[in-house]
């Protein structure tokens, strides 16, 4: 009988799904999973404080030829320069790797998973990271030789956050044979892992130095050069950057603090907002520092720019509470700035667009590299 008993149990915890082996043991802790972002708002970019722009029709993109403020959509179509076109040469794509342990300059870091900054109580503007050690990481590069490159000759060229980029290659593919932009070498950079305060990404792309630049001046362009056979000009009017969300607010801090090494900026979504780490006291507020002080209290700097928001682009008040993390805001500000300086630049802003979003730059992306590289000398151009 105490058997049959038994067997019952048994079958009575298999009905409930109970595990006998483990019923009596303590439950696991939940693990830790980021903080839940609010939804962002859509913004309205007649917004009062915005700046003043000029509405396109649905569907078109900005002129070429045309500095200022524009607000396309909401219909994002694909540009037909980013689909493949029958008889166009195709560039020659050459992957390959960096590690950490080869870079003098980024050696490495991560921030521990699940884990996130805290506020500075003595001044919100600042966080505070405690999890970030040091880390080894691999990145991948991807390098666009088009097809009408003449080797030997040094070729202008534009340098890409968060690679590899297939979309900008086959773009400079469609634009390079209508004669719309130079015949020029693309190389597609990817991260060091991670993101925002305490990571490599965010160490790479968010800290306002020179350092980033120099970190691809010297090891991953003469790399490049040698593992391509290629010769990349010097000339800072034919070289270019370009990025989304920090890649792009890295694109501008390469040209702004090396203005003698890149003249063109192609930002989606730029980070301008606060996002430095480690704290610098010189730029307390990290990018949005550009708007703040650095774009209105400097002499104009030679630099031609191409920037894009979406309505619906980050919105993230967080634990600092610093009012500078409000993606919409960063970018009309520096629209503003930009302006007041008399710099060449053109400002998109995306109705019915998200961060970084994907359908606006399948639109938009074959206008504003031709915008990018107006002046520039296009062989076999028929203007």
């Amino acid at each position: 009988m105490y058997t049959n008993l038994l067997r019952v149990a048994f079958l009575i915890c298999l009905l409930a799904g109970i595990d006998l082996a483990t019923a009596d043991a303590v439950p696991e802790p939940p693990v830790a999973t980021r903080p839940v972002r609010p939804t962002p708002p859509t913004r309205d970019p007649h917004t009062p404080g915005y700046v003043s722009a000029t509405e396109l029709p649905d569907g078109a993109n900005a002129p070429v030829d045309a500095d200022g403020n524009f607000i396309l959509g909401p219909t994002h179509n694909r540009a037909p320069e980013m689909t493949a076109q029958e008889g166009v040469p195709q560039g020659t794509i050459f992957d390959f790797t960096m590690k950490s342990a080869d870079s003098k300059i980024y050696p490495g870091i991560a921030r521990e998973p699940n884990t996130f900054g805290t506020a500075d109580p003595t001044d919100p503007a600042k966080l505070m990271v405690t999890t970030s050690h040091p880390a080894s990481y691999t990145r991948r590069l991807a390098v666009y030789v088009p097809r009408q490159y003449v080797p030997g000759t040094a070729a202008p060229f534009i340098v890409g956050a968060d690679g590899p980029d297939r979309a900008l290659f086959m773009t400079l593919d469609n634009l390079i044979a209508e004669h719309r932009v130079p015949v020029m070498i693309a190389i597609s950079i990817g991260n060091g892992s991670g993101d925002a305060q305490g990571s490599e990404r965010g160490l790479e792309y968010d800290t306002m130095s020179g350092l980033y630049a120099e970190f691809v001046e010297s090891e991953v362009l003469p790399l490049v050069e040698t593992r391509c056979d290629v010769k990349l000009t010097s000339d800072p009017d034919g070289r270019a950057a370009m990025g989304g969300s920090s890649g792009g607010a890295c694109a501008l801090i390469m040209a702004w603090y090396h203005p003698e090494l890149y003249h063109r900026v192609l930002t989606y979504s730029g980070t301008f907002v606060n996002q430095q780490w480690p704290y610098n006291p010189q730029t307390p507020h990290g990018a949005w520092e550009f708007h703040e002080h650095l774009i209105p209290n400097s002499p104009a700097k030679p630099l031609r720019i191409w920037m894009e928001v979406g309505d619906r682009d980050n919105f993230n008040p967080n634990i600092m509470r610093d009012n500078m993390h409000d993606w919409v805001v960063a970018n009309e500000n520096m629209a503003k700035a930009l302006a007041a300086k008399d710099y060449h630049y053109q400002f998109v802003f995306a109705r019915n667009a998200g961060h970084t979003d994907r359908s606006v730059k399948l639109q938009t992306l074959p206008e504003a590299l031709e915008y990018l590289w107006a002046g520039y000398p296009i062989a076999g151009a028929k203007n």
